[in-house]
């Protein structure tokens, strides 16, 4: 184990209230995690992942009622969704206090902000008593990181600490969801909270148009192109033809085809909780391999399935053409 990956949560809370930027396991996936109201220290956030400015930021929170502390107003619909959900894998967008660095929200008048459910989070949180900016612990646009391993294999010595929790538990980003002023829900990145689970808690919410690379995001993970490997990943119907399948890698869900160069398959569940808890190393494993290329299909469009989906979408988009 490197020095800088520790299970001392001391050290790490001891590394926030100086500055810097700890690898922080949550429920979801880990971030890369600095104190929320240094902007020195949230630009350092944007620098270690090669982030543009212009993607904003999730505020960690240790309990719900530390909203306040950064959000300036909490709509109907937002406290009965945290009352209900938090600690746990959703995010919600709420109009923000001026004192939260424009850094974190990209100049917008809203800020993202959750409850993490990791017991090391929670710790560091309670412990350190800030607000932790937290956008996962990897490059831009990669695979999201759901071991130690993986933020130090990524990252490197970008971060100062990464602190140990074991494999992330949901494994896959939280939901995030926008309340305005009239309680309208609108999803904006599906994730580890099933949108069923909250539209039973506060009726139908809106689905978003697709955002393109031009758009201004109003969370993170909207672009179009997110979450890839650095080999190319494909969408398809049908597997390829075997004559094909060798130099490929599979990611599968529920069966085990054959002839692939490497092949993951995914535990099948009715509601995919293991298939999601093993999609990002899946995908990480597959990427170490001698392959030139992935294959994927579509997961059953419900429940976590919704959040699979997103995540292949996107990490199978071309990347945007420079100007």
């Amino acid at each position: 184990m490197s020095p800088r990956v520790t299970d001392s949560v001391s050290s790490a809370v001891a590394v926030l209230r100086q500055g810097g930027l700890v690898g922080l396991p949550t429920e979801t996936v880990y971030g890369l995690a600095g104190d929320a109201f240094r902007p020195m220290t949230v630009a350092r956030i944007f620098a270690a992942k090669n982030r543009p400015e212009f993607d904003p930021l999730i505020v960690h929170l240790a309990t719900s009622a530390e909203l306040r502390r950064v959000a300036r107003d909490v709509p109907e619909a937002a406290q009965k969704l945290a009352d209900r959900f938090w600690p746990g894998p959703l995010t919600l967008v709420l109009p923000r206090q001026s004192e939260v660095p424009d850094l974190v929200t990209s100049g917008l008048d809203t800020v993202a902000v959750r409850v993490p459910d990791h017991p090391l989070a929670q710790l560091v949180l309670r412990e350190s008593g800030l607000c932790l900016a937290a956008p996962s612990a990897n490059p831009f646009g990669g695979l999201s990181p759901t071991t130690a391993e993986h933020v130090e294999r990524g990252l490197g010595d970008r971060v100062d600490l990464i602190l140990d929790g074991g494999p992330c538990r949901v494994g896959v980003e939280s939901t995030i969801i926008h309340i305005d002023a009239d309680n309208r829900a609108t999803l904006l990145r599906p994730g580890g909270l099933p949108l069923e689970a909250i539209e039973a808690v506060i009726g139908p919410v809106d689905t978003p148009t697709t955002n393109s690379d031009d758009d201004r995001p109003m969370a993170p993970g909207m672009l179009l192109r997110h979450y890839a490997p650095s080999h190319s990943l494909r969408l398809v119907e049908d597997w390829p033809p075997l004559a094909e399948r060798g130099e490929l890698g599979c990611l599968a869900y529920g069966e085990v085809p054959t002839g692939f160069g490497s092949l993951v398959s995914l535990p099948a569940d009715d509601d995919l909780t293991a298939a999601a808890a093993r999609f990002f190393p899946a995908l990480h494993q597959l990427d170490e391999s001698t392959v030139t290329g992935i294959v994927a299909r579509r997961f059953p469009e419900h429940g976590l399935g919704r959040a699979l989906n997103d995540r292949l979408t996107r990490a199978a988009a071309k990347e945007p053409a420079c100007a």
